[in-house]
C-alpha cells in the first residue's frame, strides 16, 4: 500500500512534455503525428505545477533526448527507427528549443535527459531523488504505455512512491490510455489533477 501524499516528501515530475513531442513546429508535430489528449495536457498541468511551485516543491521534468552521434547524425535504437522513420538529425537534440520543457510548464527546477522509455535507464534521475530527498513522485506526461508506465515501474522496485495522473497522462489512443492506466495500479496510486491540487490546499 502507498504511502500517504506527503509534499514535503514529494515532487511533480513531467514525462517528456517537450517541444518536440507537443509543438506544431516540433519533430512530432511536423509529421503529423499527435493526438488531442496530449496536446491537451499542458493546460492542463499547468496549474498543479503552480501549487507545487508555490508550496516550495520541486517540478521534474524529463527530456527524451537523441545523442548525436557521428557528424551529428542522432543515434536512434533500431525499433524507435522503425516507428518514427521520420526522426532527423537536430531533433531532441540536447539543448535544443525540441528537446525544452514546453513553456506553459516552465520554470522547470530540475530537468534530467532520458534515452530510452524509463526515465530511471542510464540517467541521474534517482541520484537526483535521493540527493534532494524525493521519495513520491506525481507522475504526469506522454506516453501512458511507454515513458509514464517503465519510469513508474522502475519507481516502484527503487521504493519510491508513485502516484500517476489519471488525468495528466496521455496516449496517442484513449483505449491505449485507460487499458495502461489499468496496468499501473498494482505498483503506484492513481489519482486525478483535482484530488492533488485538494490535497495540496
Amino acid at each position: 500500500m502507498a504511502a500517504p501524499f506527503d509534499l514535503a516528501k514529494a515532487g511533480l515530475l513531467l514525462v517528456d512534455l517537450q517541444n518536440d513531442f507537443l509543438d506544431p513546429k516540433g519533430a512530432y508535430g511536423r509529421a503529423g503525428q499527435g493526438a488531442a489528449e496530449i496536446a491537451a495536457l499542458p493546460a492542463r498541468l499547468a496549474p498543479l505545477a503552480e501549487a507545487f511551485r508555490r508550496n516550495g516543491a520541486p517540478v521534474l521534468a524529463t527530456q527524451f533526448t537523441l545523442v548525436p552521434g557521428r557528424g551529428g547524425e542522432p543515434i536512434i535504437s533500431p525499433h524507435l527507427k522503425q516507428l518514427r522513420p521520420f526522426l532527423a538529425k537536430g531533433d531532441f537534440a540536447p539543448g535544443s528549443w525540441g528537446q525544452r520543457t514546453v513553456d506553459a510548464l516552465q520554470p522547470v527546477d530540475i530537468a534530467v535527459e532520458k534515452v530510452a522509455y524509463s526515465a530511471f535507464y542510464m540517467s541521474r534521475l534517482e541520484w537526483v531523488l535521493r540527493k534532494t530527498g524525493i521519495s513520491q513522485l506525481v507522475v504526469a506526461g506522454i506516453v501512458t504505455n511507454g515513458g509514464v508506465a517503465s519510469t513508474v515501474r522502475e519507481a516502484h522496485v527503487r521504493d519510491i512512491d508513485a502516484i500517476v495522473l489519471e488525468d495528466g497522462c496521455a496516449a496517442f489512443s484513449p483505449e491505449t490510455h485507460r487499458t495502461a492506466i489499468e496496468a499501473l495500479r498494482p505498483v503506484a496510486r492513481i489519482a486525478t489533477i483535482a484530488e492533488m491540487l485538494a490535497e495540496i490546499g
